[in-house]
């Protein structure tokens, strides 16, 4: 007897329904913009995952919104050990 192969997801994925609590770090790959994969998510309206794990699909401005303690640490280490980052990611 053959079962079916199962595919397990490597992320899963909560959509943010509610109000955001924090805005968070998106996580790129060497050479990706952050502004540019934001921007197409929203456009799209596919999920990004934030430095810190979580996912969601952006929706309002993070600006209004404090940065995600997990978030900043991760980020405030990855520029301990990379000296050409930005002291805010957003820079």
């Amino acid at each position: 007897m053959t079962r079916p192969v199962e595919t397990i997801p490597d992320t899963e994925y909560v959509l943010e329904t509610g109000k955001p609590i924090v805005a968070h770090i998106v996580k790129t790959d060497p050479g990706e913009n952050a502004a540019a994969k934001v921007l197409e998510a929203r456009i799209f309206g596919t999920p990004v995952e934030a430095l810190c794990g979580h996912v969601w699909v952006p929706s309002r401005d993070p600006k209004k919104f404090p940065l995600c303690e997990e978030c900043k640490s991760i980020y405030e280490m990855y520029r301990s050990f990379n000296g050409g980052l930005n002291e805010r990611p957003d820079e």
